[in-house]
């Protein structure tokens, strides 16, 4: 069984390339996915976040308010070392039950789709290889402007806020740029790597 850890910047298509390799039978475990989870109605980070930051980053509906807490995050660094410090190990949890599911379930690939990957110091030991993949920056903020319509600017805070490219790039055992590429080609490029790793 392979740990394939998969990363890259927002917008780069990492989940293009995730959702692909699930469909060639690889066990994908989304770390973004989980986050959300914790911190949506009724998710088991609510009532931390609560207390911690007050009732007025909740919403009506009983979901972290994502916009008012990037806000709070970007102004005030210390908000953002608490609201890690109540996510990350509901996230690890969950991360822990999926891989025993995945492996008690004989997968023979387990795709660790993790978009911080690179800044955490622990997930290096973990994992066989890494993927990364890649894209310029101004793809990254052209792309994520047309999904999320945020403004250029809370978009580069966030590229500011993550790993380098570079950085990424130096810790990948392969890396797929996708820029100027079709989806078609992306799809077969992840075909050829899944290939790699017996999908």
């Amino acid at each position: 069984m392979l740990r394939l850890g998969l990363t890259g910047g927002i917008g780069s298509g990492k989940s293009t390339a995730s959702n692909l390799l699930e469909q060639m039978g690889a066990a994908v475990i989304d770390a973004d996915a989980l986050s959300k989870a914790t911190t949506a109605p009724g998710g088991s980070a609510i009532a931390a976040l609560k207390a911690t930051f007050g009732g007025a980053l909740i919403t009506d509906g009983g979901a972290l308010d994502r916009v008012q807490m990037r806000k709070l995050i970007y102004s005030n660094p210390a908000a953002k070392a608490r609201l890690e410090a109540i996510i990350h190990p509901l996230v690890g949890q969950a991360i822990a039950q999926q891989t025993q599911e995945a492996e008690a379930s004989g997968a023979q690939c387990i795709v660790f789709d993790i978009p911080l990957l690179v800044e955490s110091p622990h997930w290096r030991m973990r994992l066989d290889r890494i993927l990364v993949i890649d894209c310029t920056e101004e793809t990254q903020v052209a792309r994520v402007m047309a999904r999320n319509g945020l403004a250029e600017h809370e978009i580069r805070n966030v590229l500011i806020a993550q790993a380098t490219r570079k950085q990424r790039r130096a810790a990948a055992d392969l890396v797929l740029f996708n820029d100027g590429i079709s989806v078609d080609n992306l799809r077969q490029q992840v075909r050829e790597i899944g290939t790699q790793f017996g999908l």
